[in-house]
């Protein structure tokens, strides 16, 4: 079974987001995702500075079976990427939820996290698509 903290919020996509102590929101893919998926090889992550919407592609994660978009579960504008994923892409199976993050963002309305599922309503989705 597949990890699933308590402390993040989730898309039904299957990214999650971790809003931080400074406002901002940290996000990535699940650790279900990154397993459905394999071994990951190839990570396309959204240009900083880019204004994304709840919801809207912001990028790419390939694998050896693989490729799937990434969606953006709040709006807001990029402010950073995880760099070591260009040279480290196998991080996001190794570690989704801390060194294999993706991107975060500055939320344009952070009360968007509240429609994403919390770590049960999570759990249970992935349980009903296996």
């Amino acid at each position: 079974m597949s990890q699933t903290p308590s402390e993040l919020k989730y898309a039904s996509s299957h990214e999650w987001a971790r809003l931080e102590e400074d406002g901002t929101v940290t996000i990535g893919i699940t650790d279900h995702a990154q397993d459905a998926l394999g071994d990951v090889v190839f990570v396309e992550l959204p240009d900083v500075g880019a204004s994304l919407a709840a919801g809207e592609d912001a990028g790419v994660v390939e694998s050896v079976k693989a490729a799937s978009d990434i969606y953006s579960p709040v709006g807001g504008e990029v402010l950073g990427i995880n760099e070591q994923l260009e040279d480290e892409p196998e991080t996001v199976n190794s570690d989704p939820y801390n060194d294999g993050w993706f991107f975060r963002l500055r939320p344009t309305d952070v009360s968007e996290l509240d429609a994403l599922l919390n770590a049960e309503e999570y759990q249970s989705k992935c349980d009903e698509d296996d």
